[in-house]
């Protein structure tokens, strides 16, 4: 196992991002981790690589051998000098996050995989594990990581866009196609592609603990529309699109509503995918993630 500290991170960063910026984002991930009472560590050692395997595929509760990623693949990216970190309390891994570089020749990070075992959440283990990655990123001259994750989750919603600071980027319909597991189900795998933009004022704001809020209710007040709404039954009702300021509502518990009710599950994909989706392939911007429920699209761009 190696243990690299988040304190060794910045050692040989270059001009592209300043030296107060990594220092802060250090000190930043730092603060998280102790908070979520784990040590931070990369990871390289095959032994290692498929515990974090392991961890991946209870938390996705696919097949045996069925992991969202295997430990030969881990080794094999960590080898190319990919980032591979799990949070440990003690000798007990409880959370990891996987993620390799993108173009153009490592200009990005995307973060493809990152987890919490069910038994550490609420303990902001995501948290840590998103501010070292951020912290790492910044040491290897990367300004921007992406990934994606599925719309219609509420809680992985308020936590990219509000806690993190993400910005979406692109809808993208069944990107990864069938994937039978207890997390997806038999639904369409839709979804946003987030640009973490590590640098930029909402991010940094972000990491010390300053999220990006929106007030549905206060918009809804001053003449936001309702794009897509929730009938009393729980169906998705497609409203107005008129307009500068809409609101765009997912249901509260997806999973949920996936065993419960798979048909209205795979109602609220369509509706999202038609009125999200659309409104983000006509340029509009999404602003933020109300945690009540709600996506706040402005279809004024401020860029």
């Amino acid at each position: 196992m190696t243990n690299s500290p988040v304190t060794d991170l910045a050692t040989n960063a270059a001009d592209l991002v300043s030296a107060a910026v990594r220092d802060e984002a250090i000190a930043a991930a730092i603060a998280a981790a102790s908070a979520a009472g784990v040590e931070i560590r990369e990871l390289t050692e095959v032994a290692d690589l498929t515990a974090v395997a392991t961890l991946f595929e209870s938390i996705w509760r696919t097949d045996p051998g069925s992991a969202p990623v295997t430990g030969e693949l881990l080794r094999a990216m960590t080898a190319a000098g990919n980032y591979v970190t799990g949070a440990y309390e003690g000798d007990e891994l409880l959370g990891a996050c996987f993620g390799f570089f993108g173009r153009p020749s490592k200009g990005s990070l995307h973060s493809h995989i990152a987890g919490v075992a069910p038994k550490a959440h609420g303990r902001g283990l995501g948290f840590a594990l998103k501010l070292h990655q951020r912290a790492w990123a910044l040491a290897q001259e990367v300004t921007v990581i992406t990934w994606t994750f599925d719309p219609l989750v509420r809680r992985n919603a308020h936590f990219n866009l509000s806690k993190l600071g993400a910005r979406p980027a692109r809808y993208l319909p069944d990107f990864y196609g069938p994937m039978r597991d207890g997390i997806n189900g038999s639904d369409d795998t839709d979804r946003l592609m987030v640009a973490w933009e590590l640098t930029g004022s909402p991010v940094r704001a972000a990491a010390r603990g300053e999220p990006v809020r929106c007030d549905a209710a206060a918009l809804r007040e001053r003449g936001a529309a309702l794009a897509l709404s929730a009938a009393s039954d729980g169906r998705p009702v497609i409203g107005s699109a008129d307009g500068p300021t809409l609101l765009v509502a997912v249901p509260p518990d997806i999973e949920a509503l996936r065993r419960t009710d798979p048909a209205q599950g795979r109602s609220w994909r369509m509706a999202l995918r038609e009125v999200l989706g659309g409104l983000m392939a006509e340029g509009g911007e999404v602003l933020g993630f109300d945690r009540a429920g709600w996506y706040v699209i402005s279809r004024e761009r401020s860029w």
